[in-house]
């Protein structure tokens, strides 16, 4: 079970591309009680629970963060072991408090930077225009020095995706092993860039081979992540989308939405599903449900069908307006992903013999990977 909480609506970047409306607005201890006595109640006791705090700029809360936290744990259904938390920062604030923060509630820390600052400062400026990449730099590699746990979210648009290599390298030479790459969906993606993903993509599998022969192994979710779905057949039914019921975001007003890259401004928006105070509404979403199990039939016979993310609502909304119609982009990316991501095990398996056996959880850790 994933809760969101978006503790404010503030941000001190101007992202391009980003999908949350910035106003003055953020949580009260009011009402994230109500979120952290909803996330205990609505979750089975046989499953995890992924709280992560974002925003707006979730460190221009940090007291409130503190004080969830204290919430969070103190709860008579707290489990350690049970309970995970992250957070998502645009890598702008950071102090010695949060780096102890981080450490001592396990925090999963996540640093949004698109690659080194010419990729960077395409689209993540401060509000006055001036570029943010100096800024986060030096938070990376604060944070790297002092949180255990820290991963870079890189995203990815039709103005910087072929320069996704140079990325990864950047990343790894600021000691950055944990590296996610994400396209933004809610972008134009022409026909001929989107054909340009697969040879993208294999340049970035030459790379992850590399740092395997050297000893040093990166997780890179586009290649881990697909490997541990092939290893296992396909994509379990828990890990599929459950947008609205097994997936939740939280405005700072308390109004509820099946995930958090739908929230918007956060006031009762079109996929508003209901509010802390009164409880779900979780009819509105069939308002963006194109009819039959799927919009595209050739999704319906694909082969790769167990592999693909192809039931992703948010990324499905952001590319064609519905949650479960996919567009040409998604299709193409998935299965690009799928290939590198075999073409990855066969090669490595091969040289190094059972080298993913880590993988076989469904949720791949860099920690759990074997080098022979």
């Amino acid at each position: 079970m994933k809760y969101v909480l978006c503790l404010t609506q503030r941000c001190n970047l101007r992202c391009g591309y980003c999908y949350v409306g910035k106003r003055e607005a953020s949580m009260t201890r009011s009402v994230a009680s109500k979120i952290v006595d909803f996330v205990y109640s609505n979750t089975p006791t046989e499953e995890r629970i992924d709280i992560g705090f974002f925003g707006g700029e979730p460190l221009l809360e940090f007291p409130l963060m503190e004080e969830i936290t204290e919430m969070i744990e103190s709860h008579p259904l707290f489990d350690g072991d049970r309970v995970e938390l992250a957070l998502t920062t645009n890598g702008t604030i950071f102090s010695e408090a949060i780096a102890d923060f981080a450490n001592e509630h396990h925090v999963i820390f996540g640093i949004s930077c698109d690659g080194p600052p010419w990729v960077h400062d395409v689209y993540r400026r401060f509000p006055g225009g001036a570029p943010s990449s100096d800024v986060v730099e030096e938070t990376i590699k604060r944070a790297r020095d002092a949180i255990p746990t820290v991963r870079v979210n890189s995203v990815y648009h039709p103005h910087t995706f072929r320069y996704l290599p140079q990325a990864v390298d950047y990343f790894s030479s600021l000691g950055i092993r944990q590296i996610h790459l994400n396209p933004d969906h809610s972008a134009n993606w022409s026909k001929e860039d989107t054909d340009q993903l697969a040879g993208v993509y294999d340049q970035i599998a030459q790379q992850y081979i590399a740092y395997y022969a050297q000893g040093n192994p990166h997780f890179i979710n586009l290649i881990d992540n697909k490997i541990a779905v092939i290893l296992r057949g396909g994509y379990a039914g828990i890990e599929r989308c459950r947008m609205g019921r097994g997936e939740y975001a939280f405005s700072p007003e308390g109004n509820i939405f099946p995930c958090e890259r739908l929230v918007g401004d956060g006031t009762e928006n079109r996929h508003c599903i209901g509010n802390i105070d009164d409880g779900l509404a979780l009819n509105r979403m069939s308002c963006f449900v194109a009819p039959g199990e799927s919009a595209n039939a050739e999704c319906l016979s694909c082969s790769l069908r167990p592999y693909c993310v192809n039931w992703c609502g948010c990324s499905n909304y952001m590319s064609t307006g519905y949650y479960n119609r996919v567009d040409y982009f998604s299709c193409v990316a998935e299965k690009a992903a799928i290939q590198t991501a075999f073409n990855v095990f066969q090669t490595l398996e091969e040289a190094l013999g059972p080298t993913f056996m880590g993988h076989l959880s469904g949720f791949p850790s860099l920690y759990s990977t074997v080098v022979s």
